[in-house]
């Protein structure tokens, strides 16, 4: 997420909130989770021109929200649709709830609510902070994350906060709901945490740093996970990378292949 890294004006002073640890690298395991890592099943072509911050599949339909402003989009398929973000927004993630789906923006304090089928935008809903992460529920209840280390629970209707959990980890960004499972990446490293929703405590720590070696450090970092629906694996992806990754979590051990 966060893109404004990548960009010339940057200054030293906007990087002092952003995380030390260098793009691609695993974060710190919390205490008592499990340590996982990623077992591919097949590598899958990705548009290199992307800058994914949301993946999500629904049925056969993968959906994807693209940031930058002025190039921000959200794209579904097959077959492809797209339908551009208009400038100055700044897309972020996403999460559909059938006939509907929800659009994070990052600093703009707007989430756009869509017709999955279309992606036609219905309506515009106001919001306080960032917007980074957004998946949901069984219950329909919507899971957001703002680079921070809190979860915030939000009503799929109105959009509403109805509640949060502390994580104490900081910088989650991509989410992605199973059950009351939430598995979150942390920005700007190859680590992928599994969180127990209900309370907030990090399951397991999932190392996907071999995926890929960033050739842009800070820029083309791991941000994107889609459960894919019926089985026990995840789509796996970052912004530009020409790749996607069709992976299983499992122990070291238990790892074969790439």
């Amino acid at each position: 997420m966060r893109t404004l890294i990548i960009w010339p004006l940057l200054t030293a002073a906007l990087l002092g909130g952003c995380a030390a640890t260098p793009a691609g690298t695993p974060a710190a395991t919390p205490p008592g989770s499990e340590q996982l890592t990623v077992q591919v099943i097949e590598e899958l072509p990705h548009d290199a021109s992307a800058f994914t911050e949301g993946l999500e599949y629904s049925g056969t339909t993968l959906y994807e929200s693209r940031g930058l402003e002025g190039q921000s989009a959200i794209t579904a398929g097959p077959p492809e649709r797209r339908v551009a973000v208009p400038a100055p927004l700044f897309a972020e993630g996403i999460t559909v709830l059938g006939p509907k789906l929800w659009q994070l923006t990052w600093r703009d304090g707007v989430a756009i609510e869509r017709d999955s089928t279309t992606l036609h935008e219905l309506r515009r809903v106001r919001y306080d902070g960032e917007g980074w992460g957004l998946c949901h529920q069984p219950s329909g209840r919507l899971v957001m994350s703002n680079g921070s280390s809190k979860l915030t629970f939000r009503n799929s209707q109105t959009f509403a906060e109805t509640g949060s959990v502390d994580v104490g980890v900081d910088q989650l960004n991509e989410l992605e709901c199973v059950g009351d499972t939430v598995y979150a990446n942390v920005w700007q490293t190859g680590t992928i945490l599994r969180i127990d929703a209900n309370t907030g405590n990090v399951t397991a720590r999932i190392d996907a740093s071999r995926l890929r070696t960033p050739v842009r450090p800070g820029e083309d970092v791991l941000n994107g996970i889609a459960a894919i629906p019926g089985t026990d694996e995840f789509l796996l992806t970052g912004k530009l990378w020409p790749s996607s990754f069709r992976v299983k979590f499992v122990p070291e051990n238990q790892r074969t292949g790439t």
